[in-house]
């Protein structure tokens, strides 16, 4: 079956390069590479970090930016996996519909029904859902990575950074890639494929790509018999650019992106050090989600040195899943449900040159997110009294909760030179509403109990004054002041009066940085060091009392203060025209130092005053060695990828559970030919590293009283694989 589906898209996508094909006949072939795409120099990439194309080495922000080809060359399928290679960036994932993400340790998000803490863009449109991170990479350009507040120009919820994920453009002239890799040793295979040309040379044009992924995973589930956490992906995007005038550039975006796989595929361990492979649940839990999405720019030269941009976009994320959720081989819980997320998104923005020392940024904002869900919860005590299944009569409850966020704001940003001294100064004032309601039936027949919290408003302003210092060409430092803030939400039935909302949380970033080139540009380094003064943290959710007085139920709830402060470096070297080395690490010391938030709703203490699953250090390093055979070119690489030891899930004030740091290593062999051909063998975490990529200590079950059926759950890294990968560019 995999092999016919493969074959079928390979066959689709090179049908669609057959007018390509014929084009590039009459273009001579491409010229020899001799050096790999992972060394084109940083400097050179553009990036939109502040809304307007500038060089990376000119931007006053700390931003890692890896362009398409290096995503490929170092095996990156999901967006998240960017991760690996920016410094401070933090991302897990326990299932294909959500992700754990952070920078210097703000913004975690750990589930979806809070707003996340780091701002994910896709061509400059918002996506207010983690899961995006799981999606495949097709047809990208370039991911950004934009550490510390962005809000002055990117928006609400952005308090931690952004990740800006830019897919390429349609070009004038035909141009064609395919990729195809397969893996073992848990069967990865993928393919994608993407065309591009004129329908009318400089008036239309288009671009189109395809891809499909998947993979088995390495965790065995004993009892349901089948692949725990495999994924399964596919993927098509369509651009169309149009230009009607030498003013005026209309840019169509469509997508359609299906994945499905591993839902919180967690097992039961002995502690954070028990890295078996194998559970034993009732049902295998997966996750399907589908994904539409259409959004239409315009950019007008109006005259008067100004440039508007204006953007409409809708997104849709239909989600369905099922599951143990006991997570145990006692068939007590399962639960099924499904959602509809449907954003709509609107930016109008210009940008002006009044003179050679003063440009300013000016514009408005607006989104809606409306998500629709049902879930099903079906719980069976027989087995846990050791009685017959069905003695005593299962109990199903179902909820259907209905959330509207709606977002505007105004922002402007003004630039200043003054001789070898650039100064912003900017600003954004953001309105949020939310609303919501809730119904839920204990039994069929049951009369429905409906719960509407109160409604939650939040009015904020963020700040950012940014001033730099071009010492030289080559030579620049900085220092800025942001302000970042994260909206807040409503809880569930069951909440008390006081716990029906949570603030949202907000920081002051204070961070100082440079960018430096030399030896001819052969060495390229930027560095920063920040501090963090972050307010009403959100951190992980928790249990409180429930209002009936029995029992606890689950809320998200705000924590309190926490104090972060880092470095963060990287480093490109061009020892020779075919040597180069890269490299990238940080230090980050993220504590939380008060937690009388926490304690007041739930009566306890964190366990640790570090924050979850956030890591003290990460690094990345890699060689590159390219050997040029004739017009053809023999490339080396091979890199590490580390993380420090972090802190898993507890509700219990006396347990910390400790994940191991790890070092994984990466490395591929690749021949390139002067036809735009290249084959390579490749190899991922190349020494079997074990570690665990996910971990729920079972104290939110005893604190829950069901202390018989609780168990620590984790969930593994990816293990070794190796395979072979192509690609064939015209």
């Amino acid at each position: 079956m995999r092999q016919r589906t493969l074959l079928s898209l390979a066959t689709s996508v090179a049908c669609l390069a057959i007018p390509g094909l014929a084009a590039a006949q009459d273009q001579p072939s491409p010229a020899a590479t001799t050096q790999p795409a992972a060394q084109t120099d940083p400097g050179d990439i553009v990036v939109t970090a502040r809304r307007r194309e500038e060089s990376l080495k000119d931007v006053p922000i700390a931003v890692t930016a890896l362009t398409g080809d290096q995503l490929k060359d170092r095996q990156a399928n999901s967006i998240k996996d960017i991760a690996a290679y920016t410094p401070g960036l933090s991302i897990n994932s326990d299932s294909v519909g959500r992700a754990f993400i952070s920078i210097r340790g703000i913004g975690t998000t750990l589930i979806d029904t809070v707003q996340p803490g780091v701002g994910i863009f896709i061509d400059g449109v918002y996506q207010p859902n983690t899961s995006y991170l799981n999606n495949p990479i097709v047809d990208v350009a370039r991911i950004e990575v934009l550490r510390g507040p962005q809000g002055t120009l990117f928006g609400n919820n952005t308090l931690g950074g952004a990740i800006n994920v830019v897919t390429r453009q349609p070009s004038n002239s035909w141009t064609g890639r395919f990729d195809a890799a397969v893996a073992g040793t848990d069967n990865y295979a993928t393919v994608s494929g993407t065309v591009s040309g004129p329908i009318v040379r400089d008036v239309l044009q288009f671009r189109i790509g395809a891809s499909y992924h998947e993979q088995d995973g390495f965790q065995r589930n004993t009892l349901a018999i089948g692949d725990m956490n495999p994924l399964e992906q596919h993927a098509v995007n369509g651009t169309l650019r149009f230009l009607p005038a030498s003013w005026a550039t209309f840019t169509l975006n469509g997508s359609y992106d299906h994945a499905f796989g591993g839902s919180t595929a967690y097992e039961h361990v002995d502690g954070p050090t028990d890295y078996r492979e194998t559970g034993a649940t009732n049902v295998l839990n997966r996750t399907g989600i589908d994904y539409y999405g259409a959004n239409l720019k315009g950019e007008f030269d109006v005259g008067f040195n100004t440039k508007i941009t204006a953007i409409g976009a809708y997104n849709q994320k239909d989600l369905t899943s099922v599951g143990d959720g006991d997570f145990g081989a006692v068939d007590l819980l399962r639960s099924n449900g499904g959602s509809r997320l449907i954003t709509k998104t609107v930016e109008l923005r210009a940008d002006t040159q009044w003179s050679d020392a003063i440009s300013t940024l000016i514009g408005v904002y607006g989104d809606r997110y409306v998500q629709r869900g049902d879930t099903t919860n079906r719980l069976d005590l027989s087995p846990l009294l050791a009685l017959p299944a069905g003695t005593i009569p299962a109990r199903t409850s179902t909820s259907h909760a209905v959330t509207q966020n709606d977002t505007r704001a105004v922002f402007a940003t003004v630039f200043v030179k003054l001789g070898t001294i650039d100064l912003a100064l900017g600003g954004r004032y953001d309105h949020q509403r939310l609303t919501g309601s809730q119904t839920d039936v204990a039994t069929i027949g049951a009369t429905p109990a409906f719960y509407i919290p109160p409604v939650y408003t939040k009015d904020q302003f963020q700040p950012r004054v940014t001033l730099t210092k071009h010492w030289t060409p080559d030579f620049m430092t900085y220092a800025s002041v942001a302000k970042g803030a994260r909206g807040g939400g409503q809880n569930g039935p069951g909440t008390r009066a006081q716990d029906a909302l949570y603030k949202g949380d907000n920081v002051w970033t204070y961070e100082v940085g440079t960018k430096i080139s030399a030896f001819d540009r052969r060495l390229s380094l930027d560095a920063d060091v920040f501090y963090n003064d972050y307010n009403d943290f959100i951190g992980q959710n928790s249990l409180a009392p429930n209002a009936t007085g029995a029992g606890f139920v689950a809320i998200n709830l705000n924590t309190g203060h926490v104090t972060s402060y880092g470095a963060e470096a990287e480093a490109h070297l061009r020892l020779t025209d075919q040597w180069r080395i890269d490299a990238g690490v940080s230090y980050l010391h993220a504590r939380i130092t008060d937690d009388s938030q926490y304690f007041a709703t739930t009566g306890v203490h964190v366990s640790s005053d570090r924050i979850i699953f956030t890591p003290d250090y990460n690094f990345n390093a890699s060689t590159t060695y390219t050997v040029p055979v004739g017009l053809k070119a023999l490339v080396l690489n091979a890199g590490v990828i580390g993380k420090g030891s972090r802190i898993g899930s507890s509700l219990d004030p006396n347990t910390a559970p400790r994940l191991s740091p790890y070092t994984l290593t990466n490395a591929s062999v690749a021949f390139r030919f002067a036809s735009g051909f290249e084959i390579a063998a490749f190899g991922t975490n190349l020494f079997n590293t074990k570690f665990i990529e996910s971990y729920i200590d079972k104290s939110a079950l005893v604190r829950a009283g069901l202390a018989p059926i609780a168990a620590n759950l984790a969930l593994q890294g990816d293990r070794r694989r190796y395979g072979v990968r192509a690609t064939f560019k015209f």
